[in-house]
């Protein structure tokens, strides 16, 4: 894997039943960021700009085979920890508040490839000791020149 790579991190909640239900769509952000390999890890850190605002949040995310953290520093500010089947709990820090939150991954898939890390996180999420929503974020990692990288289609 290259230093430089391209990262692409695809979210959906489902709040009702079904997907169909919640009404939602994909969220996905894709950015350039910068990778490394240590103490059995990935790590990728990469800049996020926040829409009509001249803040930005750093933010940097761990991968190993059965743990995902995301931090996230800046104008919002959290430590998330996505482990199989226990609950994690952190404040999340915006500028409009405290919350706390509670996060209980069901599922970790990590696949790693020549030139490409795939993972998926199957998780609830709690905030403030309430239910909000079931969640699933795709978190792929491309070396810069490397596998080809599309843009995914997002749910009609």
């Amino acid at each position: 894997m290259t230093r430089e790579v391209l990262l692409s991190i695809k979210g959906f909640q489902v709040i009702g039943e079904t997907k169909e239900e919640t009404g939602g769509e994909e969220i996905e952000v894709v950015a350039p960021g910068k990778y490394r390999f240590q103490n059995e890890k990935h790590f990728v850190s990469y800049e996020e700009v926040i829409e009509g605002s001249s803040e930005k949040i750093q933010n940097l995310i761990k991968i190993s085979d059965d743990i995902v953290e995301v931090t996230k520093r800046g104008f919002t500010n959290v430590h998330m920890v996505f482990e199989k089947n226990k609950r994690n709990m952190s404040y999340y820090d915006t500028p409009f508040g405290k919350f706390l939150v509670s996060i209980m991954a069901k599922n970790i898939q990590v696949i790693k490839e020549q030139g490409q890390i795939s993972t998926r996180v199957d998780y609830s999420l709690d905030i403030n000791y309430e239910h909000m929503a079931d969640c699933t974020i795709e978190i792929k990692i491309n070396a810069k020149n490397g596998t080809p990288f599309h843009l995914s289609e997002t749910a009609k």
